[in-house]
């Protein structure tokens, strides 16, 4: 009967330390689906992002394409040189009536 003991001790013995193997293996699964799930969620606030990001886009290319708006910087950029020129000419113009009516003024 010992021996018969002796062996239900020896696989009991390995019966608990499968499952001890077993339950450390069930913690790391645990654990690496606590960190799946941690990624997870990190990803679903990323992907939150982008549709705010895409939805913004939208927006914005509703109002105007980037074509558009650089050519409306384009024309802007013009506009700009031709208010120099003109009152660069003006102040020309103004200059040289200012000194028509002081000749003339000296004349008389």
């Amino acid at each position: 009967m010992s021996i018969n003991g002796n062996g239900w001790e020896t696989y009991s013995k390995l019966v608990l330390q499968q499952l001890e193997t077993m339950s450390h293996g069930i913690e790391a699964l645990r654990a690496e689906l606590q960190d799946m799930k941690g990624q997870l969620t990190e990803l679903k606030a990323k992907e939150d992002r982008v549709q705010d990001i895409k939805s913004w886009k939208e927006k914005i290319d509703e109002v105007a394409s980037p074509t558009q708006l650089q050519i409306k910087f384009e024309e802007v950029e013009q506009l700009k040189e031709f208010k120099t020129k003109a009152v660069t000419m003006f102040m020309v113009v103004q200059t040289i009536m200012g000194i028509a009516v002081a000749l003339a003024l000296e004349i008389f």
